[in-house]
């Protein structure tokens, strides 16, 4: 197949027909002609015909090269997710930085003056008898101290957790057809809010079918059920379909399926033809095709006279339904009988045509007429210039021809809005066949939702200022008629308004919507070359469905970060409060700094990979979207943090001032019985970080084991956590100042981070505030600098719809 080399207008040409559903995204073949439709894009395909066209642009003015130096350029912006991290490390990380900065000048100021102390009650330094030596060595000790809390404090693993989470997503995501092509989309899509999902291919299976039949006098359901035909209606409809079209059935010689070619209405009927017993071949081989009138737009309707083996003349018509059967005046009753058409039965049939059409299915009627000999022209030039009999037809037929939505469309459209995402069809096609396929689907609710601005023609959104296309769009849920431009500036609206939008395509026409969306996501059987590459996703299977389940592993990753980030903070929070406490009242650290990379280690690389192979569940899409303005850290990872947090505190502080006579250790060496309290603090340390794992996984569910025993890989990465933690008391004491502890001070350190799951699971009874808390400050902030509250124009928030 041809394709245009360039654009340009149609100066001359014969039957010239071309594809540019490359460009629009539409898959009808269009006509062109030197006057009524002239133009011609560069990348369509020529389907049939020839001509001679005058080139007005080439290379980067094509309309083809437009849409690729629109897509090439790359904004660099961040994601909704890449956007909090930023904030929320950089916070932490001059939080820890001023903590490690005041500790430092603090216990340099007690050792300098003397009041820090070793483990036997002696000064560590006195001055004018204590050894450069020793005093430098004392300082570094003091510096490794304040470097090892903004180790703690500053949250280096964040970008390894999210990278793991992401890669794990994305490796699952291919089982459910969606091929990632950008790392960072696998979050994006959980933030969405909206899609603008095409209609072809997409939400509809893009294979014209036959939904609706009547013949006989009454409705065929299903139309293809033969057992309500009777056999000479079978056997007319068989012979007029297979010699009455422009289409074809190809027999596979080895066997299998039947490939129907043709025009979409031809693919249709033919198919239709076939699920009633319909042999191509055989129908075509016993009757000879004497005559033709091609299809005719201005006549709507196409015939072809055909000779029978016994010399019958047959004349078969096939058009548009009110045409066709404004020319019958019988039709083949149940009985098989050839019946006059009364007022009742014509009504009958105008009734269904109308109702078809209301519902935008194509309706098409068959008919048919015996011509007797004397009729027929006899020569070959009077046979050329024949006109076939076009009145007293008999009604064989009419059907109602549609592209059907998808199977499981309207559960997942429906799945959609129970999560808050609003579902939005952009389309070329036009506002009627749009509105039924959004009624069908669930996009539009009832008739009542088809008005505007919910349903709107592109030309109508293009006309709008800028300001009226802002306030329009958030209404919008179908959009008819529209240009690869319109898509754009919707896009671009929704997104000053605050939406992060993912964007469905298949053409080349789609590359820069989806270029300019939070999520392009391309179809992989339909798409073109183009539309993919300027994608973020590739949905291998061109279904709805499967975006739907994109946006769940999209919550999923988003929600396995903020489990994280929960348990991450818990952790820098109670280990910064243990040393920085202990460091200033006493001048030493209970956990010393290769006890705490090993924590670090635990808590950024295992943690984080225990919580990233947490699979999605139907909970999520329960929710509303997170959208762009929420906060990263939510009222109820507050709650929980606090709560941990100041549990492992207060446990470990009291063990660390109260250790020695809690533990009986008052009769041991004062450096032995400081190593075993501070062993049992370590243990008892990282045993919580081991059941707040647990905890994590469930932020706002008290039954926290649910469904843990199915994740073996988060049990397998537990497991070996305490494995390590053992191995490094019994064997790698000399490298982490651990002494072995008795089988008693293991249990201690095991109820200690026991304990943590029941308060857990009581602490998330305690109810938090739907605002998040840094709203609180905000309000209070713009109330101070604007008191009478004019002049403040909030940003507009997203509606959860």
């Amino acid at each position: 197949m041809y394709s245009v080399p360039a654009d340009g207008l149609v100066i001359s040409g014969h039957s010239l027909a071309i594809d540019e559903s490359s460009m629009t995204g539409e898959s009808k073949i269009v006509h062109k002609d030197s006057t009524k439709a002239p133009f011609l894009m560069s990348g369509c395909k020529v389907a049939d015909g020839y001509g001679s066209m005058l080139v007005t642009s080439v290379g980067i003015n094509t309309e083809w090269g437009l849409l690729m130096a629109s897509i090439s350029e790359d904004n660099g912006e961040e994601t909704p997710l890449q956007v909090r991290l930023n904030g929320v490390a950089t916070f932490i990380g001059i939080v820890g930085l001023a903590v490690a900065v005041a500790v430092l000048i603090i216990l340099v100021a007690r050792f300098f003056t003397g009041h820090t102390k070793n483990p036997d009650g002696s000064v560590q330094f006195t001055a004018g008898k204590t050894k450069v030596g020793d005093a430098i060595d004392g300082f570094v000790k003091i510096f490794t101290v304040a470097v090892t809390i903004v180790v703690v404090a500053v949250p280096e693993g964040l970008p390894l957790a999210v990278t793991l989470t992401l890669a794990y997503s994305m490796r699952k995501m291919m089982a459910d057809k969606a091929l990632v092509r950008r790392l960072s989309a696998c979050e994006t899509m959980g933030s969405a809010t909206t899609i603008c999902s095409d209609k072809t291919g997409t939400l509809t299976l893009n294979q014209m079918t036959v939904v609706e039949a009547y013949a006989c006098g009454r409705k065929i359901d299903p139309p293809d059920n033969k057992s309500l035909l009777p056999p000479r209606v079978i056997s007319l409809l068989v012979d007029g379909v297979a010699q009455n079209t422009t289409g074809s059935v190809f027999v596979p010689e080895g066997g299998g399926a039947l490939e129907v070619s043709g025009s979409p209405t031809e693919k249709a009927i033919l198919q239709w033809a076939l699920n009633l017993g319909m042999d191509f071949n055989g129908a075509r081989s016993e009757s000879e095709i004497i005559h033709a009138f091609p299809f005719n737009s201005e006549k709507k309707r196409g015939g072809v006279a055909v000779k029978l083996s016994n010399s019958e003349i047959r004349v078969h018509w096939k058009g548009a339904a009110e045409i066709v059967l404004a020319s019958c005046t019988n039709y083949i009753d149940p009985d098989d009988s050839v019946v006059q058409m009364d007022e009742d039965k014509l009504s009958l049939f105008k009734k269904a045509i109308e109702d078809m059409a209301a519902r935008s299915l194509r309706c098409v009627a068959i008919a048919y007429r015996i011509c007797e000999k004397h009729e027929v022209p006899t020569g070959d030039e009077e046979l050329e210039n024949w006109q076939l009999p076009e009145g007293d037809l008999i009604l064989l037929a009419i059907v109602g021809i549609k592209d059907p939505c998808r199977p499981g469309v309207r559960d997942a459209v429906q799945l959609c809005i129970n999560a808050g995402v609003k579902v939005r069809m952009v389309t070329g096609d036009n506002l009627q066949t749009a509105r039924a396929i959004a009624l069908e689907c669930g996009i539009l609710g009832s008739n009542a939702d088809a008005t505007e601005p919910n349903l709107i023609e592109g030309k109508t959104f293009r006309n709008l200022s800028e300001t009226q296309r802002l306030e329009v769009a958030d209404k919008i849920s179908v959009m008819g008629r529209s240009s690869p431009n319109d898509k754009l500036l919707l896009v671009q609206a929704l997104r000053k308004r605050g939406h992060v939008v993912a964007v469905t395509g298949d053409g080349t026409n789609d590359a820069p919507a989806l270029h300019e969306a939070d999520i392009g996501l391309a179809m992989g059987i339909q798409g073109t070359e183009v539309a993919k590459e300027s994608s973020d996703i590739i949905i291998l299977d061109d279904n709805f469905s499967s975006v739907v389940k994109v946006v769940r592993w999209g919550r999923s990753v988003y929600a396995n970060i903020q489990k994280f980030i929960q348990f991450q903070l818990t952790v820098n929070v109670a280990a910064l409060i243990i040393n920085v406490v202990a460091a200033v009242s006493s001048g030493n650290v209970p956990l010393n700094a290769v006890q705490l990379l090993w924590v670090n280690l635990i808590m950024d690389t295992l943690g984080a990979l225990a919580l990233a192979t947490e699979p999605p569940t139907d909970h999520l899409m329960r929710r509303p979207p997170v959208g762009r303005r929420e906060p990263l850290i939510t009222n109820i990872m507050w709650r929980n943090l606090l709560i941990q947090a100041l549990y492992q505190v207060t446990v470990l502080l009291i063990l660390n001032f109260g250790g020695r006579s809690i533990l009986n250790l008052g009769h041991d060496k004062s450096d032995h019985a400081f190593k075993v309290k501070n062993t049992l603090i370590f243990n008892a340390f990282v045993f919580c970080q081991v059941f707040n794992e647990f905890n994590a996984r469930k932020p706002d569910e008290i039954n926290v084991w649910k469904g843990v025993t199915r994740n073996r890989p988060f049990m397998g990465i537990v497991g070996l956590e305490v494995v390590l933690q053992v191995i490094i008391i019994f064997f790698l004491g000399k490298f982490t100042s651990t002494v072995r502890l008795s089988w008693k001070l293991w249990l201690v350190s095991l109820a200690i981070g026991f304990i943590s799951w029941p308060l857990a699971a009581v602490g998330k009874l305690i109810p938090v505030p739907d605002r998040p808390f840094g709203e609180y400050f905000t309000k209070k902030r713009n109330q101070q600098k604007n008191p009478s509250g004019k002049g403040h124009n909030p940003p507009p928030e997203v509606s959860a719809e």
